[in-house]
């Protein structure tokens, strides 16, 4: 029997992803998707597999088990999966990327469909801007010209001169498909670096595994609006008036006055259960999963 465990989990760990995580979009009053799963530690697990197939972020996984050894997990453990999500403060429209929370959300036009994929945003230094834009071009097998800037500082990291043009292949680190934010030199794009996914790896652009990038460049057009934002803490209403709070790590740039402003948001939204132990706790540790405050 635990042969045939152990067998079972490392087929499930070497096939391709669950693909995008897809809901029913909740009626306007209502603002939380999907469910959290619970998976069992088996033999062989470790936490960027576990990313991969259930087609999460490798920092979400992280932080929503943060007294889990990603590496080496223990077998038997229960480990979250964070698939419940509420959604972000936005127009349910085109593509909408959550830097705080590593995700993507795209609303396709006259479905009551969402489809969230896991993401790689720039690193400190090197950040994601916030904006609103729209897809400016397709490509696929594109082409990587690094710019000038880039390969100045790989050649004083690495000591190594940097090729002004990488073609299609497995060192292109645009992947096979990629997708133009407006005319900016900002892309949606796969990656040949899959520990990327989940983290602040990039040097700005947004990475999506090689299945979520080319199922998303199948499945939009130019024209469709992309809006990035920067929420940390998102809350709902929900029905029968119980309130729902979901805590990411903010990112290091993150403007202080944004966070005041946040704040006092969170205040008002807490009312008297923010002097809550517990409250203080679920602020502190940013888990990135959906709590409900009784």
């Amino acid at each position: 029997m635990v042969l045939l465990r152990f067998l079972l989990s490392l087929s499930i760990l070497f096939t391709l992803s669950l693909q995008a995580s897809v809901y029913a979009l909740p009626t306007s009053e209502s603002r939380i998707i999907g469910e959290d799963v619970e998976h069992e530690v088996l033999p062989g697990d470790y936490f960027q597999a576990l990313a991969e197939y259930y087609n999460v972020g490798l920092l979400a996984l992280i932080e929503a088990n943060p007294h889990v050894d990603p590496f080496l997990p223990p077998v038997g453990t229960d480990i979250i999966i964070p698939k419940r999500m509420i959604l972000p403060y936005a127009e349910r429209k085109g593509i909408i990327i959550n830097l705080a929370e590593l995700r993507l959300y795209y609303f396709p036009p006259e479905e009551p469909l969402v489809y969230v994929f896991p993401v790689g945003i720039g690193r400190e230094g090197l950040s994601t801007p916030n904006l609103i834009s729209v897809i400016g071009d397709k490509r696929k097998n594109p082409v990587w010209r690094p710019p000038s800037a880039l390969r100045q500082r790989y050649k004083e990291e690495h000591g190594i001169d940097l090729a002004k043009e990488i073609p299609p292949g497995p060192n292109n680190p645009f992947g096979k498909f990629a997708l133009r934010i407006g005319t900016s030199e900002y892309l949606i794009h796969g990656t040949n670096q899959r520990m990327g996914i989940g983290l602040r790896a990039s040097s700005g652009c947004i990475r999506m595994y090689a299945d979520d990038i080319e199922w998303l460049y199948h499945n939009i057009s130019i024209g469709t609006q992309v809006k990035i934002i920067d929420q940390p803490i998102k809350m709902s209403y929900e029905t029968q008036g119980r309130k729902y709070i979901e805590v990411h790590r903010p990112l290091s740039e993150f403007p202080h006055a944004k966070k005041s402003r946040m704040s006092e948001a969170v205040n008002a939204f807490l009312g008297e259960s923010i002097s809550n132990a517990k409250i203080k706790k679920l602020l502190e540790e940013q888990q990135g999963v959906v709590y409900a405050l009784k």
